[in-house]
Order: C-alpha cells, then structure tokens, then sequence
C-alpha cells in the first residue's frame, strides 16, 4: 500500500514539474521497472523483461509397432504379448512365414559362425533354442583334442520361451548332463539392458528377433558392450528382397497368405500380422550394415539368402 502511495505521489509530482501527463508516465514506467529489477535480484533470478511461455508437458516418444504407431513404453508390452500367445507354435509359424526354408537359413547362419570348442557364446532372443541347438550339436560332433570347456548363454526377455526351449532341450538330451564339455545357462534378459559384464563373450548371436526391439541401436551397443576384443557379433534377420517383381510376389504371400494359415493352423491371425508387418519396417541391408558400424563394429557385411528375404549381417569388435 505504502508503495502505491509513493507512486501516486510521485506521478502529481512530475506532472506538475513537467507539466506533461505523458513525460510523467515515461517517469514512473521507469520507477516500476527499477523496482523490478531490485527484486528479482534479490530473489537470485533475473529479469530482461521477457515472458516465459508455459510449459508443455513433454510427449512421450512414438515407435512403431508393426504398421501400428505406438508409445515407446507399449511396443515392450504388446511384442511380449506376440510371443507370449505363439511360444508354443513358433517352431511352427517359422515354417509358416518361410515355407520351411527358415531351417535352412539356420544352418547356413551357423555355417558361418563355424563353433568352436572354447567358446562363450551368448544366443540372445534365443527363445525356444533353435539356434543354440545347432550350435550345441555342432560342438559336440567335433572332437574336443584340447578339452577346452565351452559356454552356452540362450536369453530372452520373454520366460515363457525359455522355458519352451528348456524342456525341448531337455526332450533332445541338450543338457549338460548329456554334454559335459558344454555349460548351458538360460537366463531372461532384455536385449536393450543386458546384466552380463563387460567382456563377457566371444560371440553373440541373435536370429529373428533384432526387429521385434523398440531401440535396435540400443541391441547393438549391448552386444559391442559384452563382447570381447576380438569378438564376432551375427544376425540372422528377415530384410528386403533385391529383385522388384519378387518383392511384389512375396508381399502377396505374407499378407494374403500368412495371417489366414497363422488363424487356421494356431487359431490366431494377429500375431502373424504384426510380425509381417514388422519384417517390412526393419532398415534395409546397407542401413543396417551402417547401424552395426555405428555401434562400434568392423569388418562389417552382409550376406543376402534366397535373394534377400533374409540376410545374414556379421561384425567384429576389434
């Protein structure tokens, strides 16, 4: 109150020395904002006589899901859901999306890999086994001359297909009671945040399910992280076919052909749906390729089967 006083009083008084109402306003504009630098310096704030905008409440980041787009935290849950209502029949939508070819992508895939006795490898989405069961009896047909003990990681960030490729493995005799040259170990984990030290590995593999990941850049990073100097990182993943026409013929096939089989032969169509749709948003070849490069990786190539319906992509940490 006292303030507004003096204001007043202020403003009779240069009205009458200046003998102008506007000179009088320019004076006290000049008062007030004297004032309000005094105060806001000492508050420890400073004001240049801007106003700030109101703050809007940051959205949340948006991926896709399939063709779906979705929040960030949503693409986790519904992709555990695809798996969690086909790990029982995946074997069998394998043979569905790839007319069971996908069997002998596999083998090709561990070709190239070429196991070795001594080695720490982690299978990472390795779900129901698959690709560490080929890697597992690779080992054991070769002769061990040195007895060097190997090391078997298969992780997946869904439980429910571990446990699917545990009891496979159990039925196959793939256990370490049947292997003694081999630890097996499963462990849920997810690809993005893995709770293996650094150096941990010598090989990681992941086959079909780097797309199903909200960050692949993330993936890669982890692995660059748990692999040793010297270390191979490969995956096995559906891509883009080079050739237009057969590109065209194989899109006719996953979305005409492959949702209707998943509902006929699992009692099911969504779940074929999205993976589908999800080989279609993976980057292509070359930008995956320059994706490992960026992770950290050399030696970096890819390796086209059945003209690019997959490839084979391989790097080392160097």
């Amino acid at each position: 109150m006292n303030l507004a006083r003096s204001f007043k009083s202020s403003f009779i008084t240069n009205t009458i020395k200046y003998g102008n109402i506007n000179e009088s306003c320019t004076k006290l504009l000049t008062q007030l904002r004297g004032k309000s630098v005094q105060a806001t310096a000492g508050s420890g704030t400073v004001d240049d006589g801007k106003i700030d905008a109101p703050q809007e409440p940051s959205e949340e980041r948006t991926t896709h899901f399939g063709f779906q787009k979705v929040k960030e935290s949503e693409k986790d849950q519904k992709v555990h859901k695809v798996f969690e209502d086909v790990a029982s029949s995946y074997d069998l939508m394998n043979d569905v999306m790839s007319v069971g070819i996908h069997r002998i992508w596999k083998d090709v895939f561990m070709d190239r890999l070429a196991p070795m006795h001594g080695t720490r490898l982690l299978d990472m989405a390795g779900g129901t086994g698959d690709i560490a069961f080929r890697y597992i009896r690779q080992l054991a047909a070769k002769k061990n001359k040195l007895q060097r003990h190997s090391y078997v990681t298969i992780s997946d960030i869904n439980q429910h297909m571990l446990d699917v490729g545990r009891e496979r493995a159990r039925l196959q005799m793939l256990t370490e009671e049947h292997l003694p040259d081999i630890s097996i170990n499963w462990q849920q984990a997810d690809a993005e945040q893995l709770p293996f030290k650094n150096d941990s590995f010598n090989a990681y593999t992941i086959a079909f399910g780097i797309r199903n990941c909200t960050h692949i850049d993330k993936v890669l990073r982890e692995a660059y992280r748990v692999l040793e100097p010297g270390g191979r990182f490969m995956c096995l993943e559906f891509s883009h076919l080079t050739n237009g026409v057969m590109q065209w013929m194989y899109d006719q096939y996953s979305f005409q052909v492959i949702p209707p089989m998943g509902q006929i032969l699992a009692g099911q169509w969504q779940p074929y749906q999205y993976l589908v749709e999800s080989i279609r948003q993976f980057p292509k070849q070359e930008e995956f390729k320059k994706m490992i490069e960026d992770a950290g990786f050399e030696l970096v190539y890819y390796e086209n089967l059945t003209f690019g319906i997959v490839s084979i992509h391989s790097g080392f940490k160097l």
